[in-house]
């Protein structure tokens, strides 16, 4: 059963159990109060007949000492033609409880006659065949006698009304639930709307549309519940995404991988085969061994990174304080003008909390991803510059650059920007990946601002360990000589010693 047609029942039992009882209690109550007024009329009246009767029997001739029984009947026969027209009925009794007069009609039987005694009053509500009465009994004394004079007032009216009443009110509860059953059936259909909603919902998410939302039509704890609901489903959404992503990240890693290890797997197995089925001279010997080490060397140079990137998804580290100035000195003495590049360092000495080997493993794939995009002879800029959240590490080349629609995918494992360029410079697409993973466990990101055919600017900025960085030097060093016009530097590039597109970068 539904809700809103268990919330509708429920609603018409309460309701129509509420309107019957305070219809009972209301019909009632007028009854009771309608009957109590007539009794107490009829006990008026009954004194009032009393009275009378003793006033009539004072004015008997003296020569009666004890008043006679004609006399009472023609008393009695009286006071009934006197309130005929009120339908009331007179029966008098002796002082032995014996009948001596009663009107015609009198169906009462004698039990209250029996249970009034002298100087009291007494009554009950009777049903006859005729109808219902208040029938009366009082003690009348006068001259010398006890006589009890008993009424019976006719109050089928009262019943009859009661009767009226309930039947109408039974007619208006019906029109009441009827009518207040389909305004009911309105309003549990607005208030299970959310409800219904949210069930349309679920079956649609649970059909594998997750970009359905459950619309919000109310404010209150429904409407609240509405959009929680949404909110998880927004959840939900992105970690379906998110999985899909990782599955469709698995899935090109594989194929990458499969295609990485088909290249040099081919060219060693070839290779081999030559050396092993055919005798060479000494020249092209060395020629297939040569190719079968450098293709052995590009697969452990592969596999050593795969490894590096998996330690470094499952592994914690512990930072520790470390000058900046050590590492770009460690960098300084690596990388020489020799190697056929020009480098240029420029840096702000300071503290930085890391791994000093890991972010050294991150510098050192920097550089030679920027090398690697650059010809011989251009100019690389390695600089470190504190900032508002940290230190901010930044590697610069005037090289190929990455196209924007591009720079999102390189962290990924084996993507390349240039496939044929990087596989000249025996490069696998790893060392991006594997930054990403290192500077992730130092709570950084890699960022990436290129320019096709200008070059490419890519920076990471170290938090503070404590809230601020402790500066303990504001002099810049610079070491190696600078250039104002490098070879193959886009103009657009530069200002001065630092590149214009990442100026704003380092003030951060």
């Amino acid at each position: 059963m539904k809700f809103s047609l268990k919330l509708l029942l429920s609603t018409v039992i309460v309701m129509a159990l509420t309107l019957g009882f305070s219809g009972f209690y209301f019909v009632n109550y007028v009854f009771e109060t309608s009957l109590q007024r007539e009794v107490g009329q009829a006990l008026d009246e009954s004194s009032i007949l009393g009275f009378a009767f003793e006033t009539a029997a004072l004015n008997v001739p003296a020569k009666y000492s004890v008043l006679p029984d004609t006399t009472v009947e023609e008393i009695a026969s009286n006071l009934e033609a006197s309130g005929r027209s009120s339908g009331r009925l007179v029966r008098i009794a002796g002082e032995q409880k014996n009948v001596l007069y009663a009107s015609d009609g009198f169906a009462a039987d004698e039990e209250l006659l029996t249970q009034t005694n002298v100087n009291t009053k007494s009554y009950r509500v009777l049903k006859t065949p005729n109808g219902y009465f208040v029938h009366t009994c009082v003690t009348v004394n006068t001259l010398d006698r006890i006589l009890y004079l008993e009424t019976m007032k006719d109050v089928s009216g009262v019943f009859t009304e009661r009767a009226l009443g309930f039947s109408l009110y039974r007619r208006v509860t019906l029109i009441m639930l009827v009518v207040g059953t389909v305004i009911l059936h309105f309003i549990a259909s607005l208030l299970t709307k959310p409800i219904r909603l949210l069930t349309r919902a679920t079956k649609r998410m649970a059909a594998g549309d997750y970009a359905y939302r459950a619309k919000q039509v109310s404010h209150d704890e429904l409407g609240q519940l509405t959009k929680d609901f949404n909110q998880m489903a927004n959840a939900l959404e992105d970690n379906i995404d998110k999985l899909e992503e990782e599955i469709e990240a698995k899935e090109e890693f594989m194929g990458a991988f499969a295609h990485e290890l088909k290249t040099p797997l081919t060219a060693i197995i070839g290779y081999a085969d030559m050396l092993r089925s055919h005798k060479l001279d000494a020249e092209k010997s060395f020629l297939s061994a040569n190719y079968i080490y450098t293709e052995g060397k590009r697969l452990e140079a592969m596999s050593f990174r795969l490894l590096d990137i998996i330690v470094a998804k499952k592994s914690e580290i512990e930072l520790r304080e470390v000058a900046a100035n050590d590492i770009f000195v460690y960098l300084q003495d690596l990388y020489t003008s020799e190697r056929g590049f020009e480098f240029q360092f420029a840096y702000e000495d300071a503290w930085v909390w890391a791994d000093v080997h890991l972010i050294k493993s991150v510098l050192i794939n920097l550089i030679d991803n920027a090398c690697k995009a650059s010809e011989a002879g251009s100019t690389i800029e390695v600089m470190g510059r504190i900032v508002t959240k940290g230190y901010q590490f930044l590697i610069q080349d005037y090289g190929i650059g990455i196209p924007l629609e591009e720079q999102h995918k390189i962290t990924k494992a084996f993507y390349m920007v240039d496939k044929s360029r990087s596989r000249s410079k025996n490069g696998a697409g790893l060392g991006l990946a594997l930054c990403a993973e290192i500077l992730r466990l130092h709570h950084s990101v890699l960022e990436i601002e290129s320019w096709p055919g200008e070059g490419s600017c890519i920076y990471f900025v170290l938090p503070n360990r404590q809230g601020e960085q402790q500066k303990k030097s504001k002099a810049s060093h610079t070491d190696y000589k600078r250039h104002s016009t490098p070879k193959k530097r886009g103009q657009s590039l530069r200002k001065g010693n630092v590149s214009s597109k990442h100026k704003n970068l380092t003030k951060e």
